[in-house]
């Protein structure tokens, strides 16, 4: 047993070795650098950010880089990271509104205050390859990753901060429907609980919305954007309008108590999403717009939508819907939306399952033993009943003939 567990170690460390070949792959081209990483494949950045629940860009384009590029497994990198860093408190809530916006749409009114920003979005490419992509490095400049982390910071440098000049205030879309009462009001009650922190406390259930949210935050994009589709594809009461998406970047501050009073420690980029639904009302409230929130570390606009749509999807039984559909289940869209647990989960099968399996296999032999004999006794019987049916006589058919043999013809007549 000995021997055996010490030649596993042997194979695991050799295939550790192997990994880190695979990963560099072909040493002639030059090794892709961690400011590359983040200055090129941002959108990467912003999901493996987001749902790593970490927003650090570097580390983030760290653990893209040891994944070779599984965004999914780079997320269960920058997790596991997270566990070990020390908690100093919680920050402020985020005031989204005063965003320094870099892209901002609405599907609902054309005309908004402060204008529609398209800024860069792949929404209007013809989604054709550009070969002009693949020019060789060199002709560049051949960028290094020193370059290209000299070229973030001269970039940061260059970028106004936020308590410098502001751009013109832009509200919300929905305080157009606030002034006429059209849309709900959500604002924290009075005496209100704090929200739990699903990243000190297991998920349990019943799950208030603010736990929903967290849950949907760090959920799997490719599940949400599936679920998310489902909903309009009539698997829930929904037909959504996007009311606001907005990227940009926000303040953030935390309240230290030296001081007694909040400073901002930084700032971050964040999408915002804000679906609006339509609500038939009941006795109690008009017919009236709902929502729907998404929110994303990073320029992560699908992410957004999608936890928008699936966060008005469970709502269902708050706002008194008929539950329908498993996107309005919030057990099994809560339980189902991590791909860290999910690929654990899934992934697990490859580990030995030798004992189980061996199991398995004598009882599928004793079952199929037991068949055989089943089989053979029953063969005696069945062979006795086919001899008797052999020499019994065939009998004659009877054809039925008319009483009267004038009837044909009469009736032809």
């Amino acid at each position: 047993m000995y021997v055996a567990v010490k030649g596993g170690e042997r194979a695991i460390e050799a295939s550790w070795r192997l990994l880190d070949k695979s990963r560099r792959g072909d040493t002639r081209l030059a090794e892709l650098g961690v400011g590359q990483i983040r200055e090129q494949l941002r959108l990467s950045v912003a999901r493996v950010m987001t749902e790593g629940s970490v927003y650090d860009e570097d580390l983030a384009a760290l653990a893209i880089k040891q994944a070779a590029g599984d965004l999914v497994e780079a997320i269960f990198l920058l997790r596991a990271y997270r566990t070990t860093l020390p908690r100093f408190g919680y920050t402020q809530p985020l005031d989204s509104e005063a965003m320094v916006v870099e892209r901002r749409i609405s599907a609902t009114f054309k005309d908004l205050p402060g204008g529609q920003l398209l800024g860069a979005t792949y929404d209007y490419t013809q989604r054709l390859l550009d070969f002009s992509l693949m020019a060789d490095e060199q002709a560049n400049g051949g960028n290094t990753d020193d370059a290209s982390h000299s070229a973030s910071a001269t970039a940061a440098a260059q970028r106004p901060a936020l308590g410098d000049t502001r751009p013109e205030s832009m509200p919300r879309v929905v305080s157009l429907l606030n002034k006429e009462g059209l849309i709900e009001q959500e604002k924290p009650a009075p005496g209100s609980a704090e929200p739990g922190d699903l990243t000190r406390e297991p998920l349990s259930f019943p799950a208030d919305r603010a736990t929903r949210l967290q849950n949907l935050a760090r959920g799997d994009e490719g599940f949400l954007l599936a679920m998310g589709y489902a909903t309009q594809r009539g698997y829930a009461n929904s037909h959504p309008f996007a009311g606001e998406i907005r990227f940009g970047s926000v303040s953030v501050e935390m309240e230290l108590d030296e001081l007694g009073e909040a400073v901002e420690i930084g700032e971050i980029d964040i999408t915002e999403c804000q679906m609006i639904n339509q609500f038939a009302g009941s006795r109690e409230v008009p017919p009236t717009f709902t929502q729907g929130y998404g929110l994303a570390f990073g320029h992560s606009e699908r992410k957004a939508m999608a936890m928008a749509l699936v966060d008005r999807a469970l709502r269902a039984e708050e706002l008194g819907e008929t539950l329908a559909s498993p996107t309005q289940d919030i057990e099994f869209m809560l339980s189902h939306s991590d791909n860290v647990e999910a690929s654990g989960f899934v992934q697990h099968l490859k580990l030995p399952h030798y004992v189980d399996f061996q199991a398995e296999l004598e009882l599928v032999r004793r079952l199929r033993a037991q068949h055989a004999a089943q089989v053979a006794e029953a063969e005696p019987a069945t062979e006795a009943t086919q001899a008797k049916s052999a020499a019994e006589p065939a009998e004659t058919p009877q054809t039925l003939q008319p009483a009267n043999g004038h009837d044909h013809q009469e009736q032809a007549a």
